[in-house]
């Protein structure tokens, strides 16, 4: 996959731990797919599993989703820490990354349960009350599909005031 790369230098986030960082504290991402020529883009809630260095998200068995990562596994996400306009100087204050990867829908039991573990421990405080009213045995995610976001790149930017 072809890397870009910040035309202005200043703003760029080089280091991998301030990368790291931000993908840690954001709780969605945009993503897009595309099939064949028909784009198509959705903002989701995530978990980062840093071992693995991929997010893991939650999804309905059926939908565009699904069918266009069953067409192409080819993606790109943007999260963004959004700190707001700066009112009279015609800017805005800002953290963003463009991470490019692939997309798998994830078919293992042991998996799917590490996903949906990592998932709901980077949103929730306390995860337990889910998993106690959703997942009353292992056939309950079966109702669920994971996905799993390989990240091959990420560049950052930022604009800080």
């Amino acid at each position: 996959m072809e890397q870009y790369h910040p035309k202005r230098k200043r703003n760029e986030i080089i280091g991998e731990d301030e990368k790291k960082a931000l993908i840690a504290r954001g709780t969605y991402i945009t993503i897009a797919l595309c099939d064949d020529k028909v784009p198509y883009v959705v903002t989701m809630s995530y978990g980062y599993d840093r071992e693995r260095s991929c997010l893991y998200f939650h999804c309905a068995n059926k939908g565009d989703k699904i069918d266009f990562i069953q067409r192409n596994q080819n993606a790109c996400g943007t999260i963004i820490k959004d700190n707001g306009y700066l009112e009279t100087k015609c800017d805005h204050d800002y953290e963003s990354l463009v991470i490019r990867g692939k997309m798998h829908i994830v078919n293992g039991l042991d998996e799917k349960k590490h996903g949906l573990q990592i998932l709901l421990n980077h949103l929730e405080k306390d995860p337990k009350p889910i998993f106690e009213r959703n997942i009353k045995s292992d056939k309950s995610y079966d109702s669920v599909t994971i996905l799993r976001f390989d990240m091959e790149s990420i560049i950052g930017k930022k604009h800080i005031d």
